[in-house]
């Protein structure tokens, strides 16, 4: 069969392609590298005025877990370059992030030429499914597990039962304020400072009120030379008993990233299983009697990759345990012989509905099918041969080799009577 024009053309700049020296590869490698680094390091500079905004960013789950269990949301620098370092390594990062595609593009122009067209689809497929994991993966992270996972480990810090005082002496002058009310002047020191929900509406110079959401005390200030401002200035005052939770920045950044590289890491469970059935590895049956033992290995992966407790593990053994099922419907909607032929949709589809159409010829009444013949009662006699002449079927005599199937050689045997075929000896 001749092959078309683009089947030519595929075939001829890839053998271009393989002729080349090795001297020509290492420079079209050196030229694809340069014009993969194009893109990260102008990134990386432009990223440095907002790395404060990402630092925010990735400090937001902390601070509401800290504030949800009446902490302080407080982060400490235990040096002067900390925060700097910090803010640089963010901007590093996340160029890199972002420039992941214009990368991955680079390379794939360099191998491109090198391979078939119907292993180019293999490519097509896995490539942009490896985006969407992880994106989805950052995604499940940022907004589900790490709230969830923070404030479990902040809980620790916290005692449960708390030392409380009845209050005794003369009753205190000062009038406890609500979220509405103002706290004093500040020439009219208080004998007792006032308790304050939240912030007063109305902030003067000196002002000072006690916090119980966060458990802080809140000092207004001028700001500067500026009269007509204030900034606020807090305090954490600790609960009796209670372990000091004040985390590092440098430290809760770490942490926080290598989380992240864990679930991208672990999001590709499906593309890796889609690989190890395309070559032949494994099958979806055979993942399927496997279940088990998968869901022992994602929960050994869940505690290796969360912190000691049980809540951080469950969150992550649920969605492994997920893709693994997602990896098997990915083997089986996409082999690699469809993948190959890039009818990966269309086959797909086909499957799904065929499904659907055996579901309906199952539950299908056989009453309702008009060209369906009478049913078969398993009670009624049938004629041992057809009567297509219309004689009865008692006045038809059997052929010779045309034995019916009631009237068998052992029963003919049983029975002493000759066989048909003697008449005629």
């Amino acid at each position: 069969m001749p092959l078309d024009q683009h089947n030519i053309q595929d075939d001829k700049r890839r053998s271009d392609h393989s002729m080349m020296s090795f001297g020509d590869h290492l420079e079209e490698l050196r030229h694809r590298l340069m014009l993969a680094l194009v893109v990260p390091l102008p990134l990386m500079i432009a990223l440095f005025p907002f790395s404060d905004d990402l630092r925010v960013v990735l400090c937001a789950p902390v601070y509401s877990a800290l504030e949800s269990s009446g902490l302080p949301a407080q982060l400490q620098a235990m040096n002067p370059a900390e925060t700097l370092t910090t803010d640089l390594k963010l901007s590093i990062i996340f160029a890199l992030v972002l420039s992941c595609p214009w990368v991955l593009w680079q390379a794939w122009k360099f191998i491109e030429p090198g391979l078939y067209r119907q292993e180019r689809r293999f490519v097509h497929l896995l490539i942009p499914g490896s985006g969407v994991l992880t994106m989805a993966g950052l995604a499940l992270l940022y907004f589900v597990m790490l709230p969830l996972m923070l404030r479990v480990l902040i809980a620790f810090g916290v005692p449960a039962n708390q030392p409380s005082y009845p209050i005794s002496g003369q009753e205190p002058t000062a009038v406890v304020a609500t979220e509405t009310s103002d706290p004093p002047a500040a020439d009219e020191l208080p004998t007792t400072i006032p308790i304050q929900q939240g912030r007063p509406d109305e902030l003067l110079p000196g002002s000072i009120w006690i916090s119980p959401s966060n458990n802080t005390l809140q000092v207004a200030v001028p700001v500067g030379d500026d009269p007509g401002r204030v900034q606020v200035l807090m305090v954490p005052l600790s609960i009796e008993g209670m372990v000091v939770q004040q985390y590092r920045l440098k430290e809760y950044v770490n942490f926080i990233l290598m989380l992240m590289i864990g679930i991208s890491i672990a999001f590709q469970m499906p593309l890796v299983i889609l690989l190890l059935g395309w070559v032949g590895i494994v099958r979806p049956s055979i993942l399927k009697r496997s279940r088990k033992y998968a869901l022992l290995i994602c929960a050994v992966v869940a505690a290796i990759t969360t912190p000691a407790d049980l809540i951080s593990m469950f969150l992550m053994l649920i969605p492994l345990y997920c893709l693994y099922e997602f990896g098997i419907l990915l083997l089986i909607l996409a082999p690699a012989d469809r993948v190959a032929e890039g009818a990966v949709f269309k086959g797909a589809v086909e499957d799904v509905l065929g499904r659907f159409d055996r579901d309906d010829d199952d539950d299908r009444d056989p009453d309702d099918d008009p060209d369906a013949g009478p049913p078969n009662d398993p009670d009624e006699p049938r004629p041992p041969f057809p009567t297509d002449s219309g004689e009865p079927a008692d006045l038809l005599k059997p052929r010779q080799g045309n034995i019916p199937s009631s009237h068998s050689d052992q029963e003919f045997e049983e029975d002493g009577d000759e066989r048909p075929e003697d008449h005629g000896r």
